[in-house]
């Protein structure tokens, strides 16, 4: 089984799309190859559903290992941090 590589970009255009994108946003992206050969990016949008957008409206970037565990999984997140 192989293990696939959680990837995040971040949202620089949102021209015919402002109800699903937000500009400046951190977006997680699902792999798709086909998607890819058609210079699209298939990102869990707004509607917290995952759709098809045009790849140069993102940029993908590398987080810290922490912090896309965080982003994953922020209930675990919240319950580790320290309350005063």
């Amino acid at each position: 089984m192989t293990q696939v590589k959680v990837q995040f970009a971040v949202c620089i255009q949102d021209a015919g799309y402002p109800a699903s994108l937000e500009l400046h946003k951190l977006y997680r992206i699902l792999p798709d190859e086909d998607a890819a050969l058609d210079g699209d990016i298939r990102v869990i949008d707004e509607s917290n559903e995952d759709y098809l957008y045009p790849a140069d409206y993102f940029i993908v970037i590398a987080l810290p290992h922490d912090v896309e565990q965080i982003l994953l999984n922020p209930q675990s997140a919240l319950s580790s941090i320290e309350k005063p």
